[in-house]
């Protein structure tokens, strides 16, 4: 097992619930990391789901690593949510120059044979995001040619509502305000509706 003395490695670990503990983890990660490394910092959530992408500890390793407190980060197996996830999280490793150690996928960046690794699920994923994304853009596409909106609903505005608002002397923001639409949609609504004049204090926008 090769040596880093001069670099610092993070910790990661987690459990579920709050009577579950950290130190089974922690021991394996510690005896580890102080055979590689110089030194290293640990970060514990405690009572946390994995399916949670924002996590207190780990937001703080994420943050830790924006300011380059450590050189690589050694997890077990409680790091990522997903695959997705541990992707989009070893891309930013990567930016960042951090390196990154699983001992349960065998994910190892220290390593040339561990880059390969991380270089081929990466490509996967990016083969499985693009093929959801043609299979979004076809599935729309198909909904218009069968006339079908593609976005949110348009937002229903009271013609009348609008009509005697602006008869008021209201502006068009506040009429917005009021009824909870866009000003655009109060100018339309004001086109397609009989001409209002409005009181002479009235303002435009």
């Amino acid at each position: 097992m090769e040596q880093n003395p001069r670099k610092v490695a993070a910790l990661y670990a987690r459990v579920s619930t709050l009577d579950q503990n950290c130190e089974v983890q922690l021991e394996d990660l510690r005896r580890y990391a102080g055979k590689r490394f110089a030194s290293y910092c640990e970060y514990t959530d405690a009572g946390v789901s994995g399916t949670q992408r924002h996590r207190p500890r780990l937001d703080a390793l994420m943050r830790d690593a924006h300011r380059r407190l450590f050189d690589v980060v050694w997890k077990f197996d409680r790091f990522a949510r997903s695959l997705k996830h541990l992707i989009e999280s070893l891309d930013e490793f990567s930016a960042l120059g951090i390196d990154f150690i699983s001992l349960t996928e065998g994910i190892d960046t220290t390593t040339p044979a561990g880059q390969l690794l991380f270089h081929i699920v990466g490509a996967v994923a990016q083969f499985e995001r693009d093929l959801i994304a043609e299979r979004v853009r076809a599935g729309m596409a198909h909904a218009r040619s069968l006339g079908k909106h593609i976005g949110r609903p348009r937002a229903k505005v009271d013609v009348e509502a609008v009509r005697n608002l602006r008869s008021q002397g209201k502006s068009l923001r506040s009429i917005g305000m009021v009824l909870g639409v866009p000003i655009s949609r109060v100018r339309r609504a004001l086109a397609a509706a009989p001409t209002v004049k409005p009181s002479p204090a009235t303002n435009v926008e």
